[in-house]
């Protein structure tokens, strides 16, 4: 199996082979885990963190009227909140949206981990993309217009899943149900169905089963107000050449 957690991390520079061999190591012990279903509840202490190898998985939350908002999506090479088991009770719940591949790291081999100085430094870039794509999140939601919502998440998507390795030209495998898609951008499912049919009749994108395709790229980021610098998959002035 492929370590899409090296290639993640290596976005933010390249790792002494050591550590890569540490991280091969990880992921041996990986398992299938079924389609919408919950890795760890709001309420649960957390011990181990969950890390995704294949397919999609989401923080969300649950109001009391029963409606579910998405918070963020897990893809394949994330952690599922790298220092969760600091937390004594989880404040909200991880689960699968697709049938995935995880892996179930626990604490101590995480604080091993963070002994390594690449690898300290890398997991704190990963960390801080996890808050910077949050915040990303939250003016999308709050502050664009409903097509830019979901024009803005595509176009991110792709981004993420070009960074390891799994997309084709500008395609790639969305396995999510639209319902969920609108409890991501806070909208109705019938609103998102109308949104992706505007992108479809504008030549954006095309979209048959699980198989999105974006076809014009910079038209569908424009419209989005979309901005990768978020992401910090550039490199970055003379901070990944400083001597670790």
């Amino acid at each position: 199996m492929a370590n899409l957690l090296t290639r993640k991390l290596e976005a933010f520079g390249p790792l002494p082979d050591a550590d890569r061999l540490l991280l091969d190591d990880v992921i041996r012990s990986a398992r299938a885990v079924g389609p919408r279903t919950d890795l760890i509840r709001e309420g649960d202490t957390p011990s181990d963190v969950n890390l995704i190898l294949e397919g999609f998985a989401c923080r969300y939350k649950v109001l009391p009227t029963g409606r579910r908002q998405i918070m963020a999506y897990l893809v394949p090479g994330d952690f599922c909140d790298l220092h969760v088991f600091i937390l004594k009770t989880m404040d909200h719940t991880i689960a699968t949206l697709s049938a995935c591949t995880v892996v179930k790291i626990p604490r101590a081999r995480i604080l091993e981990l963070m002994e390594r100085p690449a690898l300290a430094r890398a997991f704190w870039w990963a960390a801080l993309v996890d808050e910077a794509t949050l915040r990303e999140w939250l003016v999308n939601i709050g502050a664009r217009r409903s097509e830019q919502r979901v024009g803005h998440l595509l176009c991110e998507l792709l981004l993420r899943l070009q960074t390891v390795g799994l997309t084709n030209g500008n395609q790639y495998e969305l396995p999510i149900t639209q319902g969920e898609l609108a409890d991501t951008v806070s909208l109705t499912g019938v609103h998102v169905n109308r949104i992706l049919q505007r992108l479809r009749a504008s030549g954006l994108i095309t979209l048959k089963g699980k198989n999105l395709v974006i076809l014009d790229v910079e038209r569908l980021m424009a419209l989005s107000g979309f901005n990768s610098n978020y992401l910090h998959l550039a490199e970055q002035d003379g901070f990944r050449e400083q001597s670790l």
